[in-house]
């Protein structure tokens, strides 16, 4: 079956799910993208009905797309790792000091779902914890559902693009939400910067898939960076804490916490 025809069979089972395609060219740019595993993966969730509405691209990018996406008419982003280009080896590297997928070995596909469950894993905990982040709906294979961040299919934007009032305040809720992560959702999220969070009245954590746990052996590591690269970002708008004492009291209130419970 050529691919041309793969795309009619796509559109023709999909609106015989009653899914409405609201800009079915976008879904058809990526060959990529769209391959048998994830249209699969798209059929089973659109049984499931937790999709009822596909839309158009809401971002792109080496290890997936997100499109704009409705449920019942409630926004929802469908996050697509892309299994050919997705950064097999990084992956792997973030998976293999992590006790909860430590043990997942083998292909290249199975990285990759493993790579999805665990970001939804993430989220899942960091919104549990309170701290603003999309809450993850459902994932199958490579795909991953999780609620829509924006107003009239237009996402909110990245920090870096955002018109900010009060960028102090706003560098101390995000270091409250690095402390949060830490304390309560035993998580450092491991590749925070500008660029991951959306900001709309407060800022949005994103991108959790490479988040780790507190065990990982990198984790002190990742955190430094995190903090580094909101104090990079912020100095250029407001002043900044010292990196050692942010990362200490974080640290130090974890162990406090531990030992209190």
């Amino acid at each position: 079956m050529s691919r041309n025809e793969e795309y009619e069979r796509f559109d023709r089972e999909i609106a015989e799910m009653g899914v409405k395609i609201k800009d079915a060219d976008s879904l058809k740019v990526r060959d990529d993208v769209f391959d048998e595993v994830t249209l699969i993966a798209l059929y089973k969730l659109v049984h499931r009905k937790l999709i009822s509405t596909i839309g158009g691209p809401i971002s792109t990018g080496k290890e997936a797309n997100v499109f704009y996406g409705e449920r019942d008419g409630q926004g929802i982003a469908i996050k697509i790792y892309r299994i050919q280009t997705a950064n097999f080896k990084a992956m792997t590297d973030y998976l293999a000091g992590d006790r909860r997928f430590s043990s997942v070995r083998g292909t290249r596909k199975g990285i990759i779902f493993a790579w999805t469950k665990k970001e939804f894993s993430n989220l899942a905990r960091a919104h549990e914890a309170g701290i603003p982040t999309p809450e993850p709906l459902a994932f199958d294979r490579n795909i991953l559902l999780m609620e829509f961040l924006g107003e009239d299919e237009i996402p909110y934007p990245q920090l870096r693009n955002a018109e900010v009032e009060d960028y102090g305040a706003v560098y101390n809720e995000m270091l409250g939400y690095v402390d949060l992560l830490y304390r309560e959702a035993r998580l450092v999220h491991a590749d925070l910067s500008e660029y991951n969070i959306l900001y709309h009245e407060k800022p949005y954590l994103i991108d959790m898939g490479q988040a780790v746990t507190l065990d990982h052996p990198q984790a002190r590591a990742f955190l430094t960076r995190d903090i580094r690269n909101l104090n990079r970002y912020f100095s250029r708008y407001c002043d900044v804490q010292d990196e050692q004492e942010i990362i200490t009291a974080i640290t130090g209130a974890a162990k406090t916490k531990e030992q209190g419970d």
